[in-house]
């Protein structure tokens, strides 16, 4: 059985810039008061003009691919993770397939496994690797959320807080352990404390049908944001520390820790329960927002850039979400 690594990352947010300050004029909020909350000052969103998921997975992609000496012709599949698809079918893997230019040789997978989707397709990933079935993987996490968000002030709990933006990575077989271990668990009783209800299937005929629908709040982002941060603290805890044990490591050896950017007071939160120092922990929501599934690949890439991963470094991800789903992976780099 062969081990799977990381040799390359890569990522990409759009060009506009969404300050509080600019929300405030659209929004009853303040500056103030969504970073006591969330620790955001700005975030990205797209233009609809000219970005798609699929297209900003294709420039995040690219650079994962420059930087591991990579072209698109060596890819032989592709797993995306996203929410936010550009269609609601087909998936958005074979989308950016077709961005890449890449023939139809290779298999292309969709993981929606919200905030925790970037680890579920990096082990789903891992264990290609793993057996042999194939040799150079793209894992992908992309959403874009500022189309989808209620930005008035009723909705201001979750408009001020996810934004759009991409990462990507590339595994290849390695002789020595790269991805130590992926750990993955849901619980579905808390499914509606974070979801978007429609465009869902389990529906009457006529109200399933656009031109009928006059009530369109079902299509906004629902989140019990108390009953998440409950949970998220102690799942973030769990699954870093069942990574640990599975290891027969200790929190001393985490060189680098790279949470989910979901809020930063959960961050900071899970670094004072495990007594890490400021730079044993990657944090860059107050600049991006919670991009969901690209949240971990943008802070991996973002990381490895400034010289904060490196040879042999222990990295541990984590991450919690909708579903609840929640996951862990311990790296060795």
């Amino acid at each position: 059985m062969h081990h799977s690594k990381i040799v390359g990352l890569g990522h990409h947010v759009p060009e506009t810039v969404i300050t509080n300050e600019y929300l405030s004029t659209i929004i009853d909020t303040t500056d103030e008061w969504i970073v006591e909350r969330t620790g955001i000052r700005e975030r990205r969103w797209i233009d609809p003009a000219k970005d798609t998921v699929a297209n900003m997975a294709a420039k995040a992609s690219r650079i994962a691919l420059q930087r591991a000496n990579l072209t698109e012709k060596d890819i032989d599949f592709i797993v995306f993770a996203t929410i936010t698809p550009d269609y609601f079918f087909p998936g958005s893997g074979v989308l950016l397939q077709r961005e890449l230019g890449i023939d139809g040789r290779i298999g292309a997978l969709d993981i929606r496994n919200a905030c925790s989707g970037f680890i579920y397709a990096l082990s789903v990933a891992d264990q290609f690797i793993k057996t042999g079935m194939y040799k150079t993987i793209l894992v992908v996490g992309a959403e874009i959320q500022s189309t989808a968000i209620d930005a008035t002030t009723r909705g201001r709990n979750t408009a001020v807080i996810f934004a759009d933006g991409a990462g990507a990575a590339i595994l290849q077989p390695s002789a020595k352990q790269g991805i130590l271990s992926t750990h993955l668990h849901s619980d579905g009783r808390f499914a509606e404390e974070l979801y978007v209800k429609d465009p869902g299937s389990s529906r009457p005929r006529e109200e399933r049908q656009p031109e009928q629908i006059l009530d369109t709040t079902s299509f906004k982002v629902v989140m019990n944001g108390s009953q998440v941060f409950k949970h998220a603290v102690v799942r973030f805890m769990e699954v870093i520390n069942e990574a640990l044990a599975a290891n027969n490591m200790k929190k001393e050896d985490i060189n680098l820790l790279v949470p989910h950017q979901a809020n930063l007071r959960i961050s900071q939160y899970i670094q004072e329960k495990l007594g890490l120092k400021d730079d044993k922990v990657f944090n860059n929501i107050m600049r991006y927002g919670n991009t969901t599934a690209a949240s971990i690949p943008i802070a991996m890439s973002e990381a490895w850039a400034e010289g904060r991963i490196k040879e042999n470094d222990v990295i541990c991800l984590a991450a919690f979400g909708s579903g609840f789903t929640w996951a862990s992976a311990l790296i060795r780099w």
